[in-house]
This record gives structure tokens, sequence and C-alpha cells, in this order.
């Protein structure tokens, strides 16, 4: 990659937030309809766009409140053509919301820029199927001409870097990252793994990241684990390796359910807000070179701010759902 990755504050030794599972927020705890699961859809209109903006502004005043940084993913998960399609987007309405996903992150930078918060404009994308379960999978040649639209709209916007959420097989990873290195964004990986650690195909994380790394020579500037409770994987960081290195993120579910759990329960499994948080400070505590952490499916701002207080005074270990 080029020397972009200066401007990332979790290049350089800070520890930055994220925000929470913003879907599943949304949906069950602000009773708003998201076609799809896709959030991007706020962004149609002035209301919904207002929305987004004090929503992420929460996020920002946790950040300043303990002395951290924030990456602020723009709500363009499901702004893909397959997604779109389904939804009813055309590809030129589904660049212009994309456009609108950055441009939202940079305005919550511009009117939040009182306070000290160093704030990353993260282009977030996702996978063209579901992200529990790869379905139909496409070789890497494919995966770079099909998310490498999104990847350059995102860049044209002016993204800071770009975050591919919820993975769930290497080849796939390898096409977003060689669409990110083509436009020279720096771009981080977020694997989905099964409550045994292990991606939804069967790998290991450690395989994962050292096909996809030896196919792109090491191109992400760094490696996530996504949509899963820590109790699923704090076992690797037990067991140690070289590979670890590469891992620098935790965005985790609030609940210990496994996927097939989670999707067939009618109701939001928020899990424990402050055990979670303690759970995710102790893993930082042990791997200091974890400098992303935050949310996925079931969190909110609560469990964010659970982790952004230990994460300051360095305290706090978590048992829940232990065996």
């Amino acid at each position: 990659m080029d020397n972009s990755n200066h401007k990332l504050p979790q290049m350089h030794g800070m520890t930055c937030i994220t925000d929470g599972g913003m879907e599943t927020d949304l949906l069950f705890n602000h009773g708003i309809d998201l076609p799809e699961f896709a959030s991007y859809d706020l962004l149609r209109t002035a209301d919904g766009e207002n929305f987004l903006l004090e929503y992420l502004a929460h996020y920002v005043r946790v950040a300043g409140r303990y002395g951290l940084g924030l990456i602020l993913e723009t709500p363009t998960w499901r702004a893909n053509r397959d997604w779109g399609r389904r939804i009813g987007d055309s590809p030129d309405e589904l660049e212009t919301l994309n456009v609108k996903g950055v441009e939202l992150i940079k305005r919550v930078r511009s009117e939040m820029a009182g306070t000290t918060v160093s704030i990353v404009t993260s282009g977030c994308i996702g996978p063209r199927g579901d992200g529990y379960q790869p379905g139909q999978m496409m070789s890497p040649a494919e995966a770079e001409a099909y998310h490498g639209e999104q990847v350059r709209t995102l860049a044209s916007a002016g993204a800071d870097m770009i975050t591919a959420l919820t993975i769930t097989y290497p080849g796939e990873a390898i096409g977003i990252v060689r669409a990110a290195k083509a436009v020279q964004l720096p771009v981080c990986i977020s694997f989905t793994v099964e409550t045994d650690a292990r991606l939804p195909t069967g790998i290991s994380l450690a395989e994962a990241i050292a096909e996809v790394d030896g196919a792109t020579d090491n191109a992400a500037i760094y490696y996530m684990i996504n949509c899963a409770h820590p109790t699923h994987f704090s076992h690797l960081f037990e067991q140690g390796g070289d590979w670890l290195k590469r891992l620098k993120g935790l965005r985790v579910n609030a609940s210990c359910l496994s996927h097939a759990e989670l999707d067939s329960s009618p109701t939001l499994d928020d899990g424990d807000p402050e055990a979670l948080g303690a759970q995710l400070a102790e893993l930082r505590s042990l791997s200091p070179h974890l400098t992303v952490l935050g949310g996925c499916c079931g969190t909110d701002l609560r469990h964010i701010e659970s982790l952004a207080h230990r994460l300051s005074d360095s305290r706090g270990t978590g048992d829940q759902c232990r065996e």
C-alpha cells in the first residue's frame, strides 16, 4: 500500500473504538424498518441523514469522554449490486448512496470539530451474499471485479480506508484487497467466525489470513474478527502465534448464541454490556497490538461506553458465558 497509512491513528498505537451493531440497534432498539437489513436506506432522506448524524455523534462524545480514537463506518455495508437489486436500487442510485455515506461521516467530523477525537472515515463494504454463510463463492478475480465498483466509489468520495465486514471466505477477501490496492486505499478485512473461532467454511482464522496475505503480498493493513462473542475466540489469544499480530481489531456480538440461534430468534439478545466491555478490555490488556475495538450484532451505545470506560482506566475482566 502507499503511505496513506500515516493518517490512520489505529496504525500508530492509538486505541480506537467503533460504533455498535448499527443494523440490529436501529431495527430492534429504534424501531426503524431496514429493507434487507440495509442501513443505507436512511441516506435517501434529509430526516434519515440527520438521524444517522446524531446517532453517530453519540459515539464521538463517548470517544472524547475517554480519550480514544474512533473508527466510523459508512452505513453502506449492503450497498452493493446484489443487495441493491433486491431493494430496488439501480447501479447509479447505489453510487449516489455510497457517496452520501462518505459525506455523512465527513459531516459528523465537521459538526463535531470542537472535540479532540481522531475520527477515521471508513468506507464499509459487506459480502456479496450473507454475512453468516458464504453461499455461492466467487474467485478472487470475480470478487475484485464485483467489489471494485463500490471500492472505487468510496475512494473517490474521500474515504480514509476501506473496511470489509462479515467476510466469510478468503477468495472474496482477496478480491476486495486487490480492489482497494488498485485505488491505493488502505484496507482492513474482518472475518465472520463461528463459535469455534473458524470461518463458516471451516478453515481457521490463521489459515484464512495466511491465504489472503499470500495472494496479495500482505496488502491488507490488518484484519479483524466480527460477529462473534469473545468467548468464541478468546482461546486463540491464549494459544498465541505470530499470525495474531496481523489481527488488530475485534467487533463482537453481544450474545453468546451461535449464528443459527441468532437467526431464528424473534427478539434481540443484547447480553450484558458491562461484562462484554470487561471481556474486550481484558483481551486488549493481553494483546496490546489490538487497537480497534467495538461492537457487532446486538451491541449499542451502552456496550461501547462500557468498553471505552475500561479501556481508559485499564480495569475489568469478564466471565459471562464461559463454560
